[in-house]
């Protein structure tokens, strides 16, 4: 008897930037996709040949990269400093990634749709039904609720409404909609998407590189000149995120030289920020660009508590990834937002940062002040930051998570090899 099998079903993931490439979506998805491939799950990637920094990056078309498959497809390539020209590369990229998922993908597979960029998954179901592979989302935000909060009115109501109805769709189609929280999953519940299908895998930080570090041990902190306590702010200084109350509260602590800033990052609010600051005298504030990833654990270790922010109209459709990181480096955070939120909920039920009100500039300074005078308060918390990181926002566990609902629902990626659809058996003589 012979049989003629198909090769084994593969997990394929979506998303417009893959390794090297260092922006926040790329590496998250990096480093799962890594670790699958590691645990022996078939692993490929359709993303473009770009670089979040550099649009004009023409990677490899093929490459495969610790045991994934990289598929790369052209896009237009304007980049990110016009609106117009990201909505290009946004829609080359649908239409790339589209055709390639169609010529690539078998009955069996699971392919993976990421939210970069917005409502890939719609061209991903598509795909998805075309094919026969099973769908998953894996949902870093929820668009255009996200675009519609950060920016009332822009878009046309019955633009919104296509678009919400669209991707609800997609959502009501997959097998699987990875959400970062409870407070997403509540949105999505809203939505009317079945309990059934939606899972919370939070995102994660890598607790073995970035680890605890004395503040005075940080070169970081030294080669600034430092003192003091430290409030610290590192990544992207977005539209999503409030800061007019950090400000607020560093006019109140103007005079207090024992208190200082740092600023790591960029964004569209970073332009905005510097300028207040110089115009107001603000001189305790410091700024510094992106640090690369191998001194990330350094940079964080120069500030003694970190500052998470939010816009309270976008909870549940976003998460700040960077609280992950704050735990794995034993930092407290320190959230502006809603203290009813995800964050602002994670660090007050572990005790592990304080949670303050968009507005409430006194409250913070007050904080700032007390926190200044107790350094073992300080201490403490940043201890149970790091037991929260080893406990609950590890690679493995989310690893773990992805293998365990995998198993389920798609059993032939997990166990490479097994024989995926139909087989013909020919007998001899027949």
């Amino acid at each position: 008897m012979t049989e003629f099998n198909q090769p084994p079903a593969r997990v394929v993931f979506v998303n417009r930037y893959f390794a090297p490439d260092e922006s926040a979506t790329s590496r998250m998805l990096s480093d799962l996709a890594f670790r699958l491939a590691d645990q022996g799950v078939p692993v490929a990637v359709v993303t473009s040949r770009q670089l979040y920094e550099n649009a004009r990056a023409a990677l490899p078309p093929r490459e495969r990269i610790r045991g994934v498959t990289v598929h790369r497809v052209n896009t237009a390539r304007w980049g990110r400093a016009r609106l117009v020209g990201r909505a290009l590369d946004y829609a080359s990229f649908h239409v790339a990634a589209g055709f390639e998922l169609r010529r690539l993908l078998r009955s069996g597979d699971v392919v993976v749709a990421k939210t970069d960029p917005p409502l890939i998954s719609i061209a991903v179901a598509v795909a998805a039904r075309l094919r026969g592979a099973v769908l998953v989302n894996w949902m870093q935000d929820l668009f255009p609720e996200v675009s519609s909060a950060i920016a009332p009115g822009a878009m046309p109501r019955w633009l919104e409404r296509g678009l919400v109805a669209a991707r609800d769709q997609t959502l009501r189609q997959a097998a699987m909609n990875i959400v970062l929280s409870e407070g997403m999953r509540g949105r999505l519940l809203a939505r009317g998407v079945s309990s059934a299908q939606i899972r919370v895998i939070p995102n994660w930080a890598d607790a073995t590189t970035v680890v605890p570090k004395s503040s005075d041990d940080s070169v970081t902190r030294r080669r600034l000149g430092l003192s003091g306590l430290v409030v610290g702010y590192s990544g992207n200084l977005g539209r999503a995120h409030e800061f007019d109350t950090l400000l607020g509260a560093a006019r109140l602590l103007s005079t207090d030289n024992g208190i200082s800033f740092l600023i790591t990052g960029s964004g569209a609010k970073a332009a905005g920020l510097q300028r207040m600051v110089k115009e107001e005298g603000l001189d305790r504030f410091v700024f510094q660009d992106y640090q690369p990833p191998e001194l990330l654990a350094d940079s964080l270790a120069a500030s003694d508590v970190h500052v998470v922010s939010l816009l309270p109209r976008l909870e549940g459709l976003i998460v700040p990834s960077k609280i992950y990181g704050i735990l794995a480096a034993g930092r407290p955070a320190l959230y502006i937002g809603d203290p009813e939120g995800d964050v602002g909920r994670l660090v007050r039920d572990n005790a592990c940062g304080i949670a303050v009100r968009c507005g409430d500039r006194e409250r913070l300074a007050s904080e700032l002040r007390a926190l200044r005078q107790q350094p073992e308060r300080l201490s403490l918390m940043g201890m149970r930051a790091r037991e929260l990181a080893l406990a609950r926002y590890r690679s493995e566990h989310a690893v773990s998570s992805w293998l365990d609902f995998l198993a389920g629902i798609a059993p032939q990626v997990t166990r490479p090899g097994a024989v995926v659809g139909c087989h013909t058996s020919v007998t001899a003589g027949a």
